[in-house]
């Protein structure tokens, strides 16, 4: 091998080695959860006014037309109803949505006309643009989904932290506050759903309005079973900590049913790749060879 050839190739292999290195270094940095924790806790709210302040004019024009949008379309629509369950509150979040739907639309049928050309590929590229119209849809479906799964599974876990702050002295509203804070990092939806009720108390609305719009907003019945809980206890005077200790109790015996389910589940769920995938397989390495041989023998 020619020297040229030698230091080319170690070239070409510490290149892509250190390209490696670094895309994954990055990767890793910005997906570790401990590193995000630190990110999370260390992040100021200097920080982010600081950020809010360098925003262009025209995102901020933007969030003022969405802001009009949404008030004048009305916050009871089906889309902002969904939007509010995804977490998406933000005035923007309505017009990012309409804007991605007609972008995705408009660059998914543009690039089938390219490819394909406009006579062939019309039909096509009406199919494509549809599917791209959807995509929004789609991701905000999964997206809620999640969320409310987040949600069930770890209610029993905010519940159990509100009885902490409650049993300490604290009242309901102190309490729900607290835990918002308490629960960001661990679980941010929940922690999210209560720091809009307890901003909601503070600026005036009554507990009980609050309570209902936090159930109207998840669309979980967990969640509407703890507003009940606590609309009881406030209407009647019950132990407010005793009640949500026996709620606690209650979802976290229901997620472990529910957990039971689905493992019992698997084993019915794991026929269809069986018959589908790995006998058809089986029987062809198992029988092939006597099928060969049985031909031959009465070929010949």
């Amino acid at each position: 091998m020619s020297p040229e050839l030698t230091v080319t190739l170690v070239s070409v292999f510490l290149s892509t080695a250190l390209l490696v290195g670094l895309f994954a270094s990055t990767v890793l940095g910005r997906t570790a959860p401990e590193l995000k924790r630190l990110r999370d806790v260390t992040r100021s709210s200097v920080e982010r006014e600081g950020a809010r302040r360098w925003l262009p004019d025209v995102i901020r024009r933007t969030r003022h037309a969405a802001l009009s949008l949404r008030k004048s379309t009305g916050n009871n629509t089906r889309l902002a109803r969904r939007l509010e369950e995804v977490g998406w509150d933000d005035p923007i979040s309505l017009w990012i949505y309409s804007t991605s739907q007609i972008v995705l639309a408009i660059l998914t049928a543009s690039a089938v006309l390219v490819v394909l050309g406009i006579p062939k590929g019309l039909l096509l590229a009406l199919m494509m643009g549809l599917v791209g119209y959807m995509i929004p849809d789609v991701v905000v479906s999964r997206r809620i989904a999640q969320r409310r799964r987040a949600i069930r599974n770890g209610l029993p876990d905010a519940l159990d932290l509100i009885v902490v702050c409650v049993e300490a002295g604290s009242s309901l509203d102190q309490a729900i506050l607290r835990a918002s804070e308490e629960l960001v990092i661990a679980l941010p939806a929940i922690a999210h759903e209560l720091r809009i009720v307890a901003t909601e108390i503070r600026a005036g609305k009554a507990r009980l309005q609050a309570f209902h719009d936090l159930a109207k907003r998840t669309g979980l019945d967990e969640v509407r079973a703890f507003v009940t809980v606590l609309i009881q206890t406030d209407r009647f005077g019950t132990s407010i900590a005793q009640a949500l200790r026996t709620h606690a109790d209650t979802l976290r015996t229901k997620r472990r049913q529910q957990a039971e389910e689905r493992a019992g589940k698997v084993g019915v769920k794991l026929v269809f790749p069986l018959v589908l995938c790995l006998l058809p397989s089986l029987y062809a390495v198992c029988l092939g060879p006597a099928v060969v041989r049985i031909i031959r023998a009465f070929g010949g």
